[in-house]
Order: structure tokens, then sequence, then C-alpha cells
């Protein structure tokens, strides 16, 4: 069997080829140089050359801010591109995994998490763009597709939120990190791990396709995780101030609420991921 993983130069691409190391498969990573998914052509490139059976897709506009004024862009990123992937698949007979995003649910939930049949109601352009990448996925290859929706990433490959507390600790006294939006802390590994355990096995005749939730078990909120950061390195939690989204205003609102439910996991024959707080003591030593 052989895998290409498209954005493989992002976090979770660079991830996704390490786990398939790890396991002996065969596989290929085009960063977006070498395959620009929103090209017909490229992409029909890639799958004369390289002939996949399992396509893993982490290309993708995630510039959330940015995408409230370029969002013609992004959805030929996100909705567009995704769309000619599994058109190539369904004309080799290939399966696809295709990575989304929380951001295609309104974030005002509150206090149960979404499961994964909730009804989508995106606040922004990158969720608009997001959930038009999943409906074109599981438009053009029914049965041989499944969407993994993840949130909160953070990993050893790249900028995100916990290697920033980390740098941040050592530069100052204090740190105010708002406390009214909350989510699920997720090592961008341990997603990987779970997108090749469910390409591998990606059937209609079983639960395998569809829609599934990759994010760590339990919740946090921004203000909680750094709070953890801040004790599981040494230093002093209380260093961490609680403040409100008010006090970082973007072009882009962040949902309230991004806790995601997981029991689709089941019917593929997986476990969810492990708690957040296990997850990041385990990661540490990668990000330092």
């Amino acid at each position: 069997m052989k895998w290409l993983v498209t954005g493989a130069g992002g976090m979770l691409g660079h991830d996704v080829l390490d786990e398939l190391a790890r396991r002996g498969e065969q596989f290929v990573g085009l960063d977006r140089t070498a395959l620009d998914i929103t090209d017909p052509a490229s992409v029909d490139r890639a799958f004369a050359e390289h002939h996949p059976d399992v396509v893993v897709n982490c290309a993708a506009y995630t510039a959330v801010d940015d995408a409230e004024t370029d969002e013609e862009r992004a959805l030929r990123i996100n909705g567009e591109g995704p769309r000619l992937l599994a058109r190539a698949c369904a004309a080799s007979g290939a399966r696809l995994v295709h990575v989304s995003t929380d951001y295609v649910f309104d974030g005002e939930a509150r206090s149960t998490p979404y499961p994964e049949e909730y009804p989508t109601a995106p606040r922004t352009a990158y969720g608009r763009t997001k959930l038009a990448g999943e409906r074109a996925v599981l438009e053009e290859l029914p049965g041989a597709s499944a969407v993994v929706r993840t949130a909160w990433l953070y990993g050893a490959h790249g900028r995100n939120f916990v290697r920033t507390m980390i740098e941040l600790e050592a530069r100052r006294d204090t740190l105010d990190v708002v406390d009214d939006q909350c989510g699920q802390p997720t090592w961008s590994a341990d997603v990987a791990q779970q997108v090749v355990l469910l390409g591998a096995k990606l059937s209609h005749r079983d639960g395998s396709h569809g829609i599934f939730h990759a994010t760590s078990s339990g919740e946090a909120t921004w203000f909680e995780l750094a709070r953890e950061v801040f004790r599981l390195i040494g230093a002093d939690p209380d260093r961490v101030r609680p403040t409100n989204s008010e006090a970082f205003v973007r072009p882009a609102p962040r949902p309230a609420y991004s806790v995601l439910g997981h029991d689709r996991w089941k019917e593929a024959g997986l476990e969810p991921l492990r708690d957040w707080r296990e997850a990041l003591a385990a990661a540490l030593p990668s990000l330092n």
C-alpha cells in the first residue's frame, strides 16, 4: 500500500510522514511547491507519478484572520483543492483522509461537546471554506473517504501556542491568557497516528468512513493550558493571569467552545485520543 501526503511541509503533514516511516509504510510527501492541489494538472501528475492507494490531505489555507479578506483564495485551497483530490481518488480507486477543523461549528455550545453529526454553522471565512472542502470530499468520494476534524494543535514542527508559552515564560514575569475560550489541546503526533490507523482500514464496508473528530480527550481553556505548561516546566503557574477575549480582538471571531465529541471512533474499531494532560506531559521534551 502506498501513501501520498499533501501539505507535507506543515506541522501535521510532517507528523504523518514520521508516523508512516515509523510503521515502515511506502509513502511520498509533497509540499505546496511539489503539488498545488488547486491545479488539476498538478493533481493529475502527482497521481500518475506516484499511484497512491491512500491520500492524506494536510494541505490547507490556515490563516484564519487573513481569510476574512481573502476568502476567494482560501476557498480555492480549502474547498476546490479537496474536490480535485477526491475526484482523482475516485478515478484511480484510492482512498482519501481529509483534515478539517472545529471552525465548521458556531462555537457557542458552551457545555456539551459537538458530536460528529451536529449541524454545522461556521462563523468565519475560514470555517466556511473548510466546510466546503468537507462537503466536496464526501460528495465526490462517498464510502472511500474520511473527514478528520481536529483543533488546538501543537506539535514539534512549527509555531504553536505551547511553544510560545515556553518561550514567553523565559522572557516575561507574567502572562495574560484568555480564560473564556474552551477547547481540547491536541498533540499533532497523536492526530497523525490516528489518521494513519484510519487510512489503513478506510472502507465503505465498516464504520471507518465519514466524519471523525481527532482531538484529545478532556477540555481546557487557553488559560488552563498555559498554567499546565508552566507547571510542567517547573515555573510558577500563578504567573499566568486570566483575561477575556476582548483583550485580544481579531478579524475572525474565535469559538467560545470548541470541544468535540469522539463517539464515531468505536464504529471504526479505534480508541479516541488520550487525555490532553497526558499528551502534553509526554510532548514537552520535543518542544523545549
